[in-house]
């Protein structure tokens, strides 16, 4: 199962949202540095409402949501890449995971430390992404010297690998991280990259946590938010990244109460959601996931599939026979299935279609597939 990782500097709410999105107390939350140091993962329920909607449809007994894995690792510090802190260890949980989110401090708390002592998210940011560089300049300096021995004498796939290296080294000690160089490559050159495993070439996403009272204000004008406005503009300019807004504090007091508690707490704030649910959302995307849907009176079910999937893949997550013997899939859109009123009213409508293997199923899809082992 694919993972995010959970990383920012110390006290800026890192374990508080893993607690948020896990809806659990795994990872200690404390007011001092380190308080997390092994990573604590946590299978996160991926929110859709469209199950529900599927669900009162068909009368379903159960609903089962798809999930994906949050992984919280301990706070990063200046000098990490060189071992201070939990630097070596910390790096390496990083490299294990698949997309990062970044969790930034966009509020204001006499009563909760900063590492550094103020409040400076693009500070901070650049703190996080200059170790990961440096951490890849080492990494790729190593590489190079043994990969330029093998090139001399004729390996292809040396000068290949020397190629790229020579490319990337001044992109990466012009403080860029190596994701942003892959506009410039070729697929062969992508493809080799990515077999680099660089911490600075992950997929990212920025959360911005807000004070409580400043969330609804936050979400709907979040160029006005002295820190959130600053932070979007740069991760868009400098990492091609998205911002979320969040309140983790929030979404971790709302643990333990009923869901109308919840509800009715939301709504005294002016929003429906806390930001967490967005932000396992574009998480979820940001791995490159997407979700078909089935639904009958036993159940209502989310399935997970890589973005692209053709529709026998998509019936190999159900089970391999059902890939093996694949005949047909009955698809309709969710959207078209709920303004149709149901399945006979998407078949009057020419909504309902059989699709081949050749279908690249689209998120949102609810599928029946027809099969024969």
């Amino acid at each position: 199962m694919l993972q995010a990782g959970i990383v920012g500097l110390p006290n800026v709410g890192k374990s508080t949202l893993f607690n948020a999105v896990t809806r659990t107390r795994k990872a200690q939350a404390a007011n001092y540095p380190f308080c997390t140091i092994d990573p604590n993962v946590g299978m996160v329920t991926v929110p859709d409402p469209r199950l529900q909607v599927l669900s009162d449809m068909s009368g379903s007994e159960k609903i089962i949501p798809t999930l994906i894995e949050f992984v919280d690792i301990a706070g990063l510090v200046k000098g990490a890449s060189e071992g201070a802190g939990l630097g070596n260890q910390f790096l390496a949980n990083i490299r294990e995971v698949d997309a990062i989110v970044q969790v930034v401090r966009c509020f204001d708390n006499d009563d909760i430390i900063h590492e550094l002592g103020s409040v400076d998210p693009l500070r901070d940011i650049d703190i996080i992404n200059s170790e990961l560089i440096l951490a890849d300049i080492a990494t790729m300096e190593k590489r190079l010297s043994s990969r330029e021995r093998k090139a001399r004498s004729g390996d292809k796939e040396a000068k290949a690998e020397v190629a790229l290296i020579t490319k990337l080294l001044p992109h990466l000690n012009e403080g860029n991280p190596a994701l942003t160089l892959e506009p410039q490559l070729d697929d062969d050159e992508r493809k080799l990259l990515h077999s680099f495993q660089l911490l600075s070439d992950k997929k990212s996403i920025f959360a911005c946590n807000v004070n409580e009272d400043e969330l609804a204000d936050a979400i709907s004008n979040p160029d006005a938010h002295p820190y959130v406005s600053q932070v979007k503009k740069y991760v868009a300019e400098h990492h091609n990244a998205e911002a979320i807004v969040i309140s983790a504090r929030i979404e971790e007091e709302l643990i333990d109460v009923s869901e109308e508690e919840s509800r009715e707490f939301l709504e005294s704030l002016g929003v429906k959601d806390s930001g967490v649910s967005d932000l396992i959302r574009a998480v979820y995307h940001l791995l490159g996931l997407r979700t078909y849907l089935t639904t009958g009176i036993k159940e209502t079910r989310a399935w997970t599939i890589p973005a692209g999937a053709k529709a026998p893949q998509a019936a190999g997550v159900i089970h391999t026979d059902v890939e093996r013997g694949f005949i047909a899939a009955e698809v309709v859109h969710y959207d078209d299935l709920v303004s149709c009123g149901g399945k006979a009213g998407a078949r009057e409508h020419g909504k309902l279609r059989i699709e081949g293997k050749e279908y690249v199923v689209k998120d949102g899809d609810v599928i029946e597939f027809r099969f024969n082992v």
